[in-house]
């Protein structure tokens, strides 16, 4: 952690008196993830559009996702491919798309974030210094675990399970009667091996390329959440750029998105037989005892964001 605050640190001095040699996307990817390979095609998409050089940042080396969007309101870097989870404790409505199992799929989910509802959760990220230029993604979620399945809501009680620093995703397990407890990404793949938790939950996606199914063999479909990566915008960097940076921004953004999206999509698709072959052991679950399980979590949401709640249930087919 020293480091990376040094590197922190480092790039703020070099921005004393608004000198800036380049953008800086930063994320908490690691090579090969579908994150890491949009960051990059992202920055030769500006570079080549805008003239400015991209400084890409990958592997949280510039902090956790908490720490890039505190960098990004004080303006330290300009962009980073965050997580819904670290966001949504700055901006909470965006939490909501991480409610359990509103999206089937993640076309639908990917069309609910394009439309009014991304707009107006951009423009509650602008009261709070951020601009959220556009949404990647993040992944329908499953259970993994170190020693057994969790088919039904039963087998997960009292499970000690790490999650993102989501209050959503708190409050999914903790209405299945496990024990979750948040942790930064980049910390997580250790404190599996040492036995802190016994599973975690993610996407196929960033399970595979973070190897976790090699820790946590047993993976349970369980399908329990959705999660989106919005790309997020310093406020004050944002403001400063002149409509053809702003629509380089934009359109980097969308053409990396597409193929970022594609890559979830077929890893969703394909991920599983390779990951089996490599010995993770899958099993589905029971979806309709799990949905119950977590109707609390519903009422709960609905009850402080009811025009949100209603609007999201809506979009998806719910009611």
């Amino acid at each position: 952690m020293k480091t990376k605050l040094l590197a922190v640190l480092a790039v703020s001095t070099a921005l004393v008196g608004g000198a800036q040699a380049e953008v800086i996307f930063a994320h908490g990817a690691n090579p090969g993830n579908p994150r890491y390979i949009a960051a990059e095609i992202w920055a030769a998409q500006y570079e080549a559009c805008a003239g400015e050089s991209v400084n890409h940042a990958p592997s949280a080396s510039m902090g956790d996702d908490s720490e890039m969007l505190t960098s990004a309101q004080a303006g330290v870097i300009q962009l980073t491919a965050n997580s819904q989870g670290a966001m949504s404790q700055i901006v909470p409505e965006i939490g909501l798309l991480g409610l359990p199992f509103l999206f089937s799929d993640l076309p639908t989910a990917w069309a609910v974030m394009d439309g009014e509802v991304g707009d107006m959760l951009d423009a509650r990220a602008q009261e709070v210094g951020l601009k959220i230029v556009g949404f990647w993604d993040n992944g329908i979620r499953q259970v993994t675990h170190t020693g057994k399945h969790v088919a039904a809501p039963g087998d997960i009680a009292g499970m000690q399970i790490r999650t993102p620093p989501d209050p959503m995703t708190l409050d999914i397990f903790q209405a299945l009667g496990a024990s979750p407890a948040p942790l930064a990404w980049s910390e997580l793949p250790s404190a599996l091996q040492s036995g802190v938790f016994e599973g975690q939950e993610n996407p196929l996606t960033n399970i595979h390329s973070a190897r976790l199914h090699e820790i946590t063999p047993y993976v349970t479909m369980t399908s329990h959440k959705y999660e989106s990566t919005p790309v997020v915008a310093s406020l004050s960097w944002w403001s400063g750029l002149a409509e053809n940076q702003q629509n380089c921004a934009m359109q980097a953004t969308e053409y990396a998105g597409n193929i970022q999206r594609a890559l979830s999509l077929a890893g969703d698709a394909t991920l599983r037989p390779t990951m089996e072959a490599e010995g993770a052991i899958f099993m589905e679950a029971d979806i309709t005892a799990y949905q119950a399980a977590t109707a609390s979590v519903y009422e709960k949401y609905a009850a402080e964001f009811p025009e949100l709640v209603s609007t999201l249930r809506a979009a998806t087919g719910m009611e």
